[in-house]
Order: C-alpha cells, then sequence, then structure tokens
C-alpha cells in the first residue's frame, strides 16, 4: 500500500496547509484498528470546527502539535488491519475522523460499534467518539452514504437545537428567527421547526433567497439588510448559524426587549469569530448562549430511553435525508488538490448551500 497521507491546516492561519505522509512501517499497538477513511464530507461546519477549535478542543481529536491539526471530518471508512481481538477486518464505520486516507485508533467494542479509547478522547463526549457500525446501524442507507457524511451530524445538531428550544417552551417566544438560513444545519433546523407549525423566519443573503424560499421550510424569508422589516414587538428566540456578531447586535436592538432566547450554534459566514458569550456584550436582552448538542442527546436519553430516542432522531433524519435529494447536489473533491480547493472555497465562503461536496484522499495513497 502507498503511503497514507494528512491534510493538516495552520492552527492559527487557517488558510495555510499542508500535506504530510505518515510515517512508514507505523505498526499496530495492541487494541488498535487501521480505519481506510473512503470519504469524508466538507461542508461550513469543518470550518466552524477550525475556528472554534481550541475553545471546544475539536483540535483534540487527532492531535498534531506543532501549531498544525487536523480537522474533524463525518464520513465513512472500512478497518483494514486490527489489533483488536473483537474487531475484525472488513467492518463499515460512521464517524468522525481526520482529513486523512487512513488512521491508526485505539477502540474498545460498543453496542453500536466501536469507540476510540485513546487516553486523551475520554474527556470528549460519547457522540464524538464513536465509529457507528453500518451492521448495526439503525439509520443506515447504502444508497444514500455520501448524503449522511454530509446531513447525518449536522441533522443531528438541527433535531436537537430544536428539541431543546421546545423542551424549554421557545422560553416564552412566539417565533424563531434563523440566520444563516441557507446553511444546512438551519435547514434541518427549519424543517423541524416547520413540523411543529412554528413561525420561523430565515435570514439570508441576497443571491441565497431564492433558494431558501423554495425550500417551503421558513414562514418568512429576509436579507441581512432587511432586518429591520421583523416585526419588533414579536417574543423571539434568535437561533444564530452565522457568527456575524455585528447582524447579531442588529437582531438584539431592532427587537429590544423582545429577544427571549438567543442560542449561537455555528460559524457560517466568513471570517466570522466568537468567544464564548463575548458575542453579546452590550447588546440588549439576553447574552447568547452556545448549544451544545451532546447535553441534550444525555438529557434525552434519560427522558426517552435510548430505543424511544433512536426512533425520534432516525424518523426525521431518514425524512429530512431522502427530502435532500430535490435541493442538494453532491459533488466530489478526490485528491490532495481538489480536497486543498474544496476546503479554501469552504474558508472564503464560497460554496452555493445547493452543493454538498464528498472528498477522498484514497487517490493519493
Amino acid at each position: 500500500m502507498p503511503i497514507p497521507v494528512d491534510f493538516e491546516v495552520k492552527r492559527d492561519d487557517l488558510p495555510s496547509t499542508r500535506i504530510l505522509s505518515q510515517p512508514e512501517g507505523s505498526e499496530l499497538a495492541d487494541g488498535e484498528v487501521l480505519f481506510e477513511i473512503d470519504h469524508f464530507a466538507l461542508t461550513a461546519n469543518n470550518i466552524t470546527y477550525a475556528l472554534v477549535g481550541d475553545q471546544l478542543d475539536y483540535w483534540g481529536f487527532f492531535s498534531v502539535g506543532d501549531g498544525w491539526g487536523r480537522i474533524p471530518a463525518m464520513g465513512w471508512s472500512n478497518v483494514v488491519a486490527s489489533k483488536h481481538p473483537e474487531v475484525e477486518v472488513g467492518g463499515r464505520y460512521f464517524g468522525w475522523y481526520p482529513m486523512s486516507s487512513h488512521v491508526k485508533v485505539a477502540v474498545e467494542p460498543s453496542s453500536t460499534g466501536l469507540l476510540d479509547a485513546s487516553p486523551h478522547r475520554s474527556q470528549h463526549a460519547i457522540i464524538y467518539r464513536s465509529f457507528q457500525d453500518s451492521r448495526r446501524d439503525p439509520f443506515y442507507d447504502a444508497e444514500r452514504e455520501e448524503r449522511h457524511a454530509l446531513l447525518r451530524g449536522l441533522f443531528i445538531t438541527s433535531f436537537l437545537a430544536d428539541d431543546f428550544l421546545a423542551d424549554q417552551g421557545f422560553f416564552g417566544s412566539e417565533r424563531t428567527v434563523v440566520l444563516s438560513a441557507s446553511s444546512k444545519t438551519a435547514i434541518g433546523f427549519a424543517a423541524q421547526s416547520h413540523g411543529r407549525g412554528r413561525n420561523t423566519v430565515g435570514v439570508t443573503s441576497p443571491g441565497n433567497v431564492d433558494f431558501v424560499k423554495a425550500l417551503e421550510l421558513y414562514d418568512d424569508v429576509l436579507t441581512y439588510d432587511a432586518i429591520e422589516a421583523l416585526e419588533p414587538s414579536v417574543g423571539t428566540a434568535v437561533v444564530d448559524m452565522a457568527g456575524n456578531t455585528e447582524v447579531l447586535a442588529r437582531v438584539h436592538r431592532h427587537l429590544d426587549g423582545h429577544v427571549r432566547y438567543s442560542m449561537g450554534i455555528g460559524l457560517s459566514h466568513a471570517g466570522a469569530g466568537r468567544s464564548g458569550t463575548a458575542a453579546s456584550e452590550g447588546m440588549p436582552g439576553p447574552e447568547q448562549a452556545m448549544f451544545f448538542a451532546p447535553s441534550q442527546v444525555e438529557k434525552r436519553l434519560r427522558d426517552w430511553g435510548p430505543k424511544v430516542y433512536g426512533q425520534r432522531l432516525g424518523e426525521s433524519l431518514g425524512a429530512f435525508v431522502r427530502g435532500s435529494e430535490r435541493w442538494l447536489e453532491i459533488e466530489r473533491a478526490d485528491g490532495t488538490d481538489a480536497v486543498g480547493q474544496t476546503y479554501l472555497r469552504l474558508l472564503a465562503g464560497r460554496i452555493p448551500p445547493s452543493h454538498g461536496f464528498i472528498a477522498s484522499l484514497l487517490s493519493e495513497a
């Protein structure tokens, strides 16, 4: 097998990237497996992982040190070598991987597949270090693997964010305003909100208005320069997928006294950045609270139990993935050059919302 490769970015200068060959002759230790990463999704979510990598320790998933990092990406792999007595070669797994052709991981079996058992991963939520065995995956759809790579992880966040707000009675609000309404996580959220009959307004850039309206998931769609057209006296929950502090401040000021809750999820705008609740300092209304999906997973597992949680999530996920066939076009980015170019386009915000990229570095390995 040719030498496997890794795609890395400079943590304090995200446009700087490099391709490194993995060391030759590196043997598996006891308890380790070698995943060959068949393909992974490249979306704005990967950029969010990089932007908040230190804050939420996404860089710690596949740490390399020396100021560089490997951005986690959701995708599919095959076990091509194993030194774990309970893990056979040939299994196919969904999970978070580095943007690489191969990765070695110390694992332990779980009820749904494998868990990353590396000591440095013990602090991470189980959802982030799980590898779902396709043979035991209730959501597995062989015909839609690429769509699951693009949408499953994002939709789970959407599902849980909507569920969190509903569980809190939407904090007494009558309307939800979604910033960066064209992002895939926002679309998943809007699908759930629409199913509840919740009044939901999407805010997007002028170039994306037609796309967002065609989704038929938002009750109204506004451009960023029309934020002041929002009825100001309606109690509102703000769901911020953009991470643009100037836009968020305008919404809070315009709805002065009527923002009931302000949730931060993504950083879809190029150049966006947050530091805790600093984004909302000085703005009227509640401070922005960053949503952490694993906490809501844990709550619902306690409330509903794993079986009911899985059923509810699976039904919603399946409907969303199937529905994406009418609005999401999948493109491939195979090889180091294509992956690098696609990553830079994502970083610059130059990917239309109707497109999703599936990447692979196997052609280089």
